[in-house]
């Protein structure tokens, strides 16, 4: 795994030994301490791409800030003189336009967007001047023509010629928004089989037919992901606690004719024991596809670190690397230079994942469930320091003594917050938001996690009302 990638990077390196600068882990940390109220850095840190075309190799605002840190020390320089240069040159680079887009690196970080990207840029101020329009008012909010999009965006039909004249007639168009995003948010396009919800749950449970179980089996039946599907949908209605996906103890089955889901405590296929559970974390399919027959279980800790957190280690995104890491238990070469940046906060995430078994065994008690001392049981042979793996471990920096402490700290986390409200974004405006609408979402994401009390229905309601969603 990492020499194939040691061999890549080599290539990239191959140009620039003489003066090789790393991507470094504690850059995004500092450039937050720097600019605390960066877009970039309000509920997260900004990705490799603010300086980096892709790691080690820098962009036009990467080389700017290079020219200024710390010139004439010798190179590498150790993560502690980065980081104690790096507040200098981010501040030498502000003045310059490293891009040529008129804007200058600090107007740009101020606003959002990106230093080393000439197409991304501030919208003048007043930009937006509309002309007359029959219909809608445009650049305000309008309440018109946001029910016509609620009709469209959560009932999947665009709204009739009878209700487009009870909006218009409306003494408060707002209410009779709520009222018909409520009928929506209960309609078989939204909570269904196949509905808007388990579109959102796609790239969280990564489902494969082939090996499906249960209902719509597939040729393999490894295990049935329509559980985890239920119990996405189940976090995300009638404003139930949506961080319920990572921390459920329980499961959730879903009926049809109309789709009903409700809780239960047991189900079929599903292992792992009430005391070990973590939501969708610890699901059969979850635990037999990302785990399989592995013995840390790299790819299950990175794969909920992306979908729930939008923190993807691959392009180096939500690195907190955590001192003496990697210490490499299962011989797998993760403590080369080119890999424990990476790792040094990867293996620390997959450690509590450590007695979670995949296929690995021959007793079906075995398979998908919490198994103590998995490790020794089943790997022993695999590596000489191999049992040493703990089940303690950290997340976003923090030490977390097993998974569900983990899944507990993802979830009351500002990612956790920020990743589920981008959902709904992007499934409502088609794009993140735009530098402009920043202001908007950072507010809706930090009322998720507030006011809201994680109640996904109370969010959308908000989402409807905001001006990036209800102006023409």
């Amino acid at each position: 795994m990492c020499r194939a990638m040691h061999r890549l990077l080599l290539v990239g390196f191959a140009f620039t030994v003489t003066a090789t600068a790393w991507a470094k882990p504690p850059a995004p940390s500092v450039f937050c301490m720097k600019y605390p109220t960066a877009p970039t850095c309000v509920g997260g840190q900004p990705p490799c791409a603010f300086c980096h075309s892709a790691p080690p190799t820098r962009n036009a605002y990467g080389m700017t800030i290079e020219a200024a840190l710390a010139p004439g020390a010798p190179r590498p320089l150790s993560d502690g003189d980065f980081a104690t240069a790096l507040p200098l040159a981010l501040a030498a680079a502000e003045a310059a336009d490293s891009d040529g887009d008129g804007v200058s690196n600090l107007v740009e970080l101020q606003k959002g967007t990106l230093p080393a990207d000439p197409k991304s840029l501030p919208a003048a101020a007043g930009a937006c001047a509309g002309t007359q329009n029959p219909a809608y008012d445009v650049c305000r909010y309008d309440a018109r023509y946001t029910f016509k999009k609620v009709k469209l965006d959560f009932c999947g039909a665009s709204p009739t010629w009878d209700e487009m004249l009870e909006i218009d007639a409306a003494a408060d168009p707002a209410a009779y928004l709520d009222g018909a995003l409520d009928v929506c948010l209960k309609s078989e396009f939204w909570r269904a089989k196949n509905g808007q919800l388990w579109e959102l749950a796609h790239k969280k449970i990564r489902p494969i037919g082939s090996l499906k179980a249960g209902e719509d089996p597939g040729i393999v039946g490894l295990a049935d992901y329509y559980d985890d599907y239920a119990l996405y949908a189940w976090s995300q209605i009638d404003n139930h606690d949506a961080r319920e996906v990572l921390t459920a103890t329980y499961f959730v089955t879903r009926a049809v004719n109309p789709t009903r889901y409700a809780v239960v405590q047991t189900r079929a296929g599903q292992n792992v024991d009430a005391a070990h559970r973590a939501g969708n974390l610890t699901t059969g399919w979850n635990l037999g596809y990302n785990v399989m027959f592995t013995a840390l279980p790299r790819n299950a800790a990175s794969q909920a670190y992306r979908a729930y957190l939008g923190l993807d280690i691959a392009k180096q995104e939500g690195l907190y690397a955590i001192a003496n890491e990697p210490r490499d238990f299962d011989a797998k070469g993760v403590g080369q230079d080119l890999c424990k940046q990476c790792h040094a906060t990867l293996d620390p995430l997959s450690y509590p994942w450590r007695n979670y078994n995949g296929l690995t065994g021959t007793m079906a008690s075995q398979i998908e469930s919490y198994l103590p001392n998995r490790i020794e049981t089943l790997f022993a042979n695999q590596a000489p320091n191999i049992g040493q793996i703990p089940e303690a471990g950290y997340i976003l920096g923090q030490p977390v003594s097993d998974l569900k402490q983990w899944a507990r700290v993802a979830a009351d986390s500002d990612p956790f917050a920020v990743n589920s409200v981008m959902d709904y974004w992007k499934l409502a405006m088609g794009a993140p938001p735009t530098a402009e609408q920043n202001a908007e979402f950072v507010t809706l994401w930090q009322g998720f996690k507030g006011p809201m009390n994680y109640g996904v229905e109370r969010m959308l309601h908000a989402l409807v009302k905001t001006e990036a969603y209800g102006a023409p």
